[in-house]
C-alpha cells in the first residue's frame, strides 16, 4: 500500500491549493473524503463477504465431520443391539437346556437337585396393617374410626351455649 507521511500530504495540499484555488478546494475536498469513505466503506464490505465465505466454509466441514460421527454412532449402535441379540439367544438357550435338563432330573429321580419354587408377591394388605392398631391408641391419638361430615365435625368441637 501506499505510505503517506504528514510531509507528503502537506505537499499534495500545497499543490491542490495552487492548482484547484482557494474558492473551490473546500468543496473539492469534501467530494474527495465522500470519495475515500465510500472506497474504505466498499473494502469493508468486501472483507466481510470474505470472511463470511471462509466462516461457510468451515461450518460446512464442522457439518460434515458431525455427520460423520453421527453414522459411526449409528453403526457402533447397531453392532452393540445387535450382539446384545446374539447374547440373549445364547443366554436363552443355555437357560432353556439347563431348566431341562433339571426338569428331567427331577422327574427321574436320580438327582438331588431341588425344584425351586415360583416367586409369590407377598400380597400386603394395607388394611390388616391398619386394624392391628390397638383401638386405645387411635383413640388417644385421634385416629377417626368413623367418616364425619364438616358441619358435624364442627357441632362436635363447639362449645356449648351458655343457658339464658
Amino acid at each position: 500500500m501506499i505510505d503517506f507521511g504528514f510531509d507528503k500530504i502537506a505537499l499534495i495540499g500545497a499543490v491542490a491549493l495552487i492548482v484547484i484555488g482557494p474558492e473551490r478546494l473546500p468543496r473539492v475536498a469534501r467530494t474527495v473524503g465522500h470519495l475515500i469513505g465510500k472506497a474504505q466503506r466498499y473494502v469493508a464490505d468486501v472483507k466481510a463477504e470474505v470472511n463470511r465465505s471462509i466462516e461457510l466454509e468451515e461450518l460446512k466441514k464442522m457439518k460434515t465431520s458431525f455427520e460423520d460421527a453421527a453414522r459411526n454412532v449409528e453403526q457402533t449402535v447397531s453392532s452393540v443391539q445387535s450382539e446384545i441379540q446374539q447374547t440373549t439367544a445364547e443366554f436363552d438357550k443355555s437357560w432353556s437346556e439347563a431348566v431341562s435338563s433339571a426338569s428331567l432330573e427331577s422327574a427321574s429321580g436320580g438327582g438331588l437337585a431341588t425344584p425351586v419354587p415360583e416367586y409369590r408377591h407377598p400380597r400386603k394388605n394395607w388394611r390388616v396393617k391398619r386394624s392391628a392398631m390397638p383401638q386405645w391408641y387411635k383413640q388417644r391419638h385421634g385416629v377417626r374410626g368413623k367418616a364425619q361430615s364438616g358441619a358435624a365435625r364442627v357441632a362436635r368441637f363447639r362449645p356449648p351455649r351458655p343457658q339464658a
